[in-house]
């Protein structure tokens, strides 16, 4: 199997889930190549090329770092492919983390992907379904309601004050377009900072308001979906939750400190997956992470869902060998049926 992974940036990305996975194909004998968004080549009446680093054999590591150091070293040249010649395309770069002399890259990946797709190569997620829910926050809202908090959508600042009254003054702001727990605030009967809250938000487009839940003190839980179902490897479940150190902080972003814990798979959590799940198995939306506190949905992540990097640390399998089973097995089902099956339907095959 020939899989190459794009990422925002071979040099600045940092030993998360995906380069937990992709060390996973190489180590089981798989040809893994490994791009940044700004690599594609587009050459008039000639397929897109990949400008690419091929992890050789030599690269060895036991720990994910050492892996990982070997492939950002300077002395691995990329060369380029054309991209025709891969089995699968995996899009990992996240466009809201790009800053603002990146715009050209939060669009980019997934424009070149949708016409790589139209070419045969199977990509992940499918890529018409990520053009789709590009803005995650708004792709969230085509969810049914009993699994959500109430929320307004807006660049008013009236209606978000509204809004503040009629949810006992109290609710989270965060921008439309962002991952991360970047500019999320928490409004309470102070409104301390509002307006400086409201001017930072609004420059930066759409605001989302969400109704405060008080069990969000005790952390959100990150549930990894692969093919629609909730990820799982020896009996074990992707469901990890999430605890910021910090008793004063509501957020509980593992980028920002927070700490990864074993968390147990409640009736509600499998709620909000079963009516989630149909949405993302017709869309195409292969790896998916949900996040939820108690029994409501409040994010999902469809661009780049991570969280697997921290699962051995907390006692759980490292779930890469459930990922490139799957992943094996859509090439299987792809020759089987002799390239009849849409991407979209093949994404998310079980």
């Amino acid at each position: 199997m020939k899989i190459c992974f794009v990422l925002s940036e071979i040099k600045t990305e940092t030993c998360g889930t995906s380069v937990v996975i992709l060390k996973k194909a190489h180590e089981r004998g798989h040809q893994v190549f490994v791009m940044s968004v700004g690599d594609f080549i587009f050459n008039r009446d000639e397929d897109i090329s990949l400008r690419c680093k091929k992890i050789p054999a030599s690269v060895k590591g036991e720990k994910v770092e050492e892996f990982w150091e070997q492939v950002q070293d300077d002395k691995l040249k990329a060369k380029t492919i054309p991209s025709k010649d891969m089995d699968i395309l995996f899009l990992r770069n996240n466009p809201t983390e790009e800053t603002s002399d990146r715009h050209w890259a939060e669009h980019s990946g997934i424009a070149f992907a949708r016409m790589i797709q139209q070419t045969g190569v199977l990509v992940l997620n499918d890529a018409f379904a990520m053009s789709h829910a590009f803005i995650d926050k708004l792709y969230f809202e085509e969810l049914p309601a009993e699994i959500k908090p109430n929320s307004l959508i807006t660049r008013n600042k009236e209606d978000l004050l509204k809004f503040w009254e009629n949810n006992g003054k109290k609710m989270v702001l965060k921008p439309l377009e962002g991952s991360g727990g970047q500019d999320v605030y928490l409004i309470d009967k102070d409104k301390k900072n509002l307006n400086q809250i409201v001017e930072t938000l609004t420059a930066k487009g759409y605001i989302i308001a969400q109704e405060f839940l008080p069990e969000v003190s005790k952390g959100d839980v990150r549930v990894i979906l692969m093919n629609g179902k909730i990820l799982e490897e020896n009996g074990n479940k992707a469901v990890i939750r999430r605890v910021s150190s910090d008793k004063s902080e509501f957020r509980s972003n593992l980028v920002l400190g927070a700490k990864a814990k074993k968390a147990k798979l409640t009736p509600e959590m499998e709620h909000i997956v079963s009516l989630t799940a149909p949405k993302l198995i017709r869309d195409g939306l292969f790896f998916v992470g949900l996040d939820i506190v108690d029994d409501k949905l409040i994010e999902i992540n469809v661009l780049s869902p991570g969280g697997l990097d921290y699962c051995e640390d907390i006692g759980l399998p490292a779930f890469t060998d459930t990922v490139i089973d799957a992943l094996e097995r859509k090439i299987k089902y792809k020759q089987y049926y002799k390239n009849s099956l849409s991407n979209r339907a093949l994404a998310t095959m079980d």
